[in-house]
């Protein structure tokens, strides 16, 4: 294992501390009914996405109701976007995933339902996979940008690998990001495998992911597959100077987009919608 990866149970939130960069978060939320927690966003804007279960949010007077999904398996998901310097309390039961960037504006909380979730098919052949957009760059925030993404068991996904550690816009900004990997639990054996490098940084590492387990991405070119037999998830959090998700795929790969046009797409994908997995 390297600093990079946290492997489930050996971590209980990433903050830029853990991380060694200047503003991303993340960490999960146990819910237990009727036992509610109070928590301030602080300095932070927030996107609370439900992974599992249902939730209720207070806020400065505002009851918000996530009515989530069983599990990230089983439908779209609910959010709720919280702006920095703002108190609020969960109740309800299930797992809910906590995204956090230090901001210093202030904008206004905004629920987020399926419907409200764009549903983009990217890629093509053992390359499609499924992006649900939740916090957009064009979403009134700051810095803080949530998707979480289906690949389809054998598939690639984050391909081909591509980074965003310079600042040259519009073709490429910089981005700290985390993967927050789940798998199906049915048969029990699912994985996946992340490869993170960076020739310029000196780095190379493959690593098995497993349910539960979060990989950091400070900087380098990054790409992940799925195990055959096994539907893989993951939520991406990011956060940066710029409303952008712009990045630069490996030279040597990027010829891949051009063969797109000539495969099909994988007719697995969209893997979820609003009336659940897809059969």
């Amino acid at each position: 294992m390297t600093t990079l990866l946290l492997r489930d149970g050996d971590w209980d939130a990433v903050t830029p501390e853990v991380a060694d960069w200047r503003y991303l978060s993340f960490r999960i939320e146990e819910l237990v009914e009727g036992m509610p927690r109070a928590r301030t966003t602080g300095e932070e804007e927030i996107a609370l996405v439900v992974l599992g279960g249902t939730c209720v949010v207070e806020s400065d007077g505002e009851r918000y109701e996530l009515q989530g999904r069983t599990d990230v398996f089983a439908g779209m998901p609910w959010a709720l976007y919280l702006p920095r310097d703002r108190d609020y309390v969960l109740d309800g039961s299930g797992e809910v995933a906590v995204c956090g960037a230090l901001a210093d504006e202030v904008f206004e909380p905004q629920l987020i339902t399926p419907a409200d979730v764009e549903i983009e098919t990217r890629g093509s052949g053992n390359a499609t996979r499924q992006i649900n957009h939740i916090v957009k760059p064009e979403f009134p925030a700051q810095r803080l940008l949530v998707v979480e993404v289906y690949t389809p068991s054998g598939n690639w996904s984050s391909y081909p690998p591509h980074k965003h550690d310079e600042d040259r816009p519009p073709d490429e900004v910089v981005l700290e990001e985390v993967y927050y990997y789940r798998e199906q639990s049915e048969p029990d054996g699912a994985f996946a495998v992340q490869r993170l490098y960076s020739p310029r940084h000196g780095i190379d590492v493959t690593e098995t992911v497993r349910d539960g387990d979060i990989m950091l991405v400070p900087h380098g070119y990054h790409t992940t597959c799925a195990a055959q037999g096994y539907d893989l998830y993951y939520l991406n959090a990011l956060a940066g100077d710029r409303r952008s998700m712009a990045a630069a795929d490996d030279p040597s790969l990027a010829w891949i987009r051009g063969a797109w046009s000539e495969l099909e797409l994988d007719p697995r994908v969209p893997l979820v919608t609003q009336d659940g997995r897809r059969e």
